[in-house]
């Protein structure tokens, strides 16, 4: 019911900087979001938090990424986006867009498709 559709990701040299852009959109008058969220996963990891907020702005970050990345979130177009600067080459990975919302009083999550970010040294 909720489709999330990220832009952005690319390859960069190390401290270059990239942008990630993520857009939730639904057919339903209904709907509402607590929280939206970036993970990151690289080859044979497990898929981690990078950095959420929610829709009263309040944020959290992994510790690696702190000073370095920043979560915005606008609530108008249910869109968030996390500005990713000072990169590194092990930020390498696949970043996926993650949305809690409510339709009515019913909960989801999903997840976006994923985009590739490469940090070359």
């Amino acid at each position: 019911q909720v489709q999330l559709v990220e832009s952005g990701g690319g390859l960069v040299q190390a401290g270059g900087s990239l942008r990630l852009s993520c857009a939730a959109s639904t057919s339903r008058s209904d709907f509402s979001i607590y929280t939206m969220g970036w993970y990151s996963q690289a080859p044979e990891k497990q898929r981690e938090l990078v950095a959420s907020i929610d829709s009263e702005g309040n944020t959290n970050y992994a510790d690696a990424v702190k000073g370095r990345f920043t979560i915005s979130m606008d609530n108008a177009k249910n869109t968030v986006d996390l500005q990713m600067n000072n990169l590194k080459p092990e930020d390498t990975a696949v970043y996926y867009c993650n949305a809690l919302w409510r339709i009515w009083v019913q909960p989801g999550n999903t997840w976006g498709q994923g985009t590739q970010v490469t940090v070359s040294s």
